[in-house]
């Protein structure tokens, strides 16, 4: 198979998973909607771990890469190049977007001046990601982090820290014992 027929098999794949497997009911009420999903999920995303959950209704592209018992939250959105590592929690309604609006000229509209590049975004092991919390184009968050409910996660966050607030910020460092 070349290229071209490749990306269009994982298209179909991808009809197939936002037509049935998308809309399951929640991993919590049918052991079998979660099996349902991950067999989709493991051929439409360049890596899958084990024991990924992806829940009801979230939303991704094929560049995403999720390690061992992490999850996708209800309607999350993800898009673009992310990696997900190990043992990350994700509550529903996350999104993460890897790329923004161009702006920079004012003679045209910025509807019309299309798309900036990919930046990947990184999410360290052990992550804690809380309810509606935007990360945005480019971020690393470190190991063993809490990033709180409604956050935007605008700059990089260190290993073993917690961020909260518009724009996030670093407010406690799990590193150190109290």
């Amino acid at each position: 198979m070349n290229e071209k027929q490749w990306t269009r098999w994982k298209a179909f794949i991808y009809l197939i998973y936002k037509i049935t497997a998308c809309w399951l009911p929640q991993s919590g009420f049918s052991r079998c909607s979660k099996s349902f999903r991950g067999f989709w999920i493991r051929r439409i995303i360049v890596s899958c771990g084990k024991n990924v959950n992806v829940e009801r209704g979230a939303s991704f592209t094929p560049l995403l890469e999720i390690g061992d018992n992490s999850g996708l939250g209800i309607n999350c959105y993800v898009d673009g190049p992310v990696r997900i590592g190990n043992n990350v929690m994700m509550a529903p309604d996350i999104a993460i977007y890897t790329r923004n609006h161009r702006y920079e000229r004012t003679d045209i509209p910025m509807r019309e001046q299309g798309m900036t590049d990919f930046k990947p975004v990184k999410i360290g092991n052990d992550v804690w990601i809380g309810r509606r919390a935007i990360i945005l184009p480019g971020v690393s968050i470190g190991d063993g982090c809490i990033i709180g409910a409604g956050a935007v996660v605008s700059r990089d966050i260190p290993a073993y820290t917690i961020a909260v607030g518009v724009p996030a910020k670093v407010v406690k460092d799990r590193s150190i014992i109290s």
